[in-house]
């Protein structure tokens, strides 16, 4: 097939057919009624399939160009300064809260033993970097129907060891990110935003409209395939502070002290002529480490696919917020049986998922159990409260490694009441409408 073909010409080929394949063994049928309507899951064309193999046929296999791509192109979507990407979104999560850890940051580095304000009823890993490094996790309540953070509590929280306040925009809804960040900056905290289930949500602080993740001082995202757009595995951390942003590309890329990018020696010219630490003067720099870092670089490949998803995101961003308009509109008539979900205010939210808490007389195990026969899946708000599973049972029985602010009374509500169906953009109108029917003979 290939004889007397250069070799762009061969891959142009490779790439047409792999066209050919995404049309016939890759475009969804239509749906059918019964149909199992899953709460989130990946929406892509050939673009993604022609990427990835463009990326595989080059066998980098590590970061190269689409890293670079990417990492520019979602900085520039965000209008961040600084990006790097990582291979997964709990990644991106503890890269942002150790790369707080850092003496470079001098009085401000969080030490452990620190405290960091954050809530329960999450997901895990925007709270397990805290307790690994050996900080305190100090939890407090949220509010229904937003379920974000109750910034009433904020200062019952503060203690002369707070280093920083670390939490999610729920679901997309963002934050009060207005109060969060005026504590933060009288009480000279860090704000990590876990954006993982917000991107493209945006937020108007001091009369400007901003996307989340860009308002506090470092934020990530996850790019796992049920999120606003996915690469299979992935994330990203962001900010605008270039000293975080040294820190965290160290702690990524093992520590090391040097920035030549994979593949590349010498970039600064000094390779082999300054003296680090108390290692002899010249030491090969592309062995210096400023930090205990890790590996937790991405694959060209999974970029390449990130590439194509980041030019579909506004179309992504539309339609979660029509389906998510669409099921609270049909819903509105069970309002009578279920709290439906209030975007905070001052923001437009890129919602990832539509939740509902159920009132009194209405059992939340019946009502799931009875969507979930109909085909549709579900979800709870993730851990529900924290605190309660098992990963916590030693630090409940010893009473120490973490802290609690008032009484979770929420928290609790929404572990036991609590539910969440998808609103992803593979959503047609036929699928909101048979998931707004069934939710409401579960109900009644």
């Amino acid at each position: 097939m290939f004889e007397n073909m250069t070799e762009q010409n061969a891959r142009n080929k490779i790439l047409d057919l792999v066209k050919e394949y995404y049309d016939r063994y890759h475009k969804k049928s239509e749906y059918k009624l019964g149909d199992k309507i899953p709460y989130a899951s990946r929406v892509y064309d050939e673009k993604e399939l022609v990427n990835l193999v463009d990326s595989s046929l080059e066998f980098w296999l590590t970061s190269g160009r689409y890293t670079e791509k990417f990492e520019s192109k979602l900085a520039t979507f965000l209008n961040t300064k600084f990006c790097a990407l990582v291979n997964s979104g709990s990644s991106a999560n503890l890269l942002a809260f150790m790369g707080l850890t850092s003496p470079l940051l001098k009085e401000r580095q969080i030490l452990p033993g620190d405290e960091v304000i954050t809530v329960a009823a999450g997901f895990p890993t925007t709270v397990t970097p805290i307790i690994q490094y050996g900080a305190v996790p100090v939890f407090v309540d949220l509010t229904i129907p937003q379920y974000n953070i109750d910034t009433e509590l904020l200062n019952k929280a503060l203690s002369e060891k707070t280093k920083a306040v670390m939490i999610a925009h729920t679901l997309g809804n963002p934050f009060d990110l207005k109060t969060v960040k005026d504590f933060c900056t009288k009480n000279n905290l860090w704000l990590i935003e876990d954006n993982c289930d917000a991107l493209g949500s945006k937020y108007t602080i001091d009369g400007e409209e901003k996307y989340t993740g860009t308002i506090g001082d470092i934020s990530t995202s996850s790019f796992y395939p049920p999120h606003h757009m996915t690469m299979g595995e992935g994330g990203a951390v962001y900010t605008d502070n270039p000293i975080l942003a040294k820190i965290v590309k160290s702690m990524r890329d093992w520590g090391r002290d040097c920035v030549c990018p994979s593949g590349m020696d010498n970039v600064c010219k000094h390779r082999f002529d300054r003296q680090y630490g108390q290692l002899p003067l010249g030491y090969d720099h592309k062995y210096v480490y400023s930090h205990f870092g890790y590996n937790l670089k991405a694959t060209d490949m999974q970029a390449a696919v990130g590439c194509a998803q980041l030019e579909k995101l506004p179309s992504f961003i539309e339609k979660r917020k029509h389906n998510f308009e669409r099921l609270k509109s049909l819903l509105a008539c069970v309002s009578d049986k279920l709290i439906l979900p209030v975007a905070n205010e001052n923001s437009s939210p890129s919602w990832f998922g539509f939740l509902m808490t159920c009132k009194d007389g209405v059992d939340r195990n019946k009502v799931v159990k009875y969507i979930e026969s109909k085909e549709i899946q579900t979800r709870m708000l993730f851990a529900g409260n924290l605190i309660k599973h098992p990963c916590f049972d030693q630090m409940r029985q010893n009473k120490k490694g973490f802290r609690v602010v008032g009484d979770l009374k929420n928290t609790d509500r929404i572990m036991n009441n609590s539910f969440w169906v998808g609103v992803y953009p593979g959503m047609t109108d036929q699928k909101i409408d048979y998931i707004a029917k069934v939710i409401i003979e579960a109900v009644k």
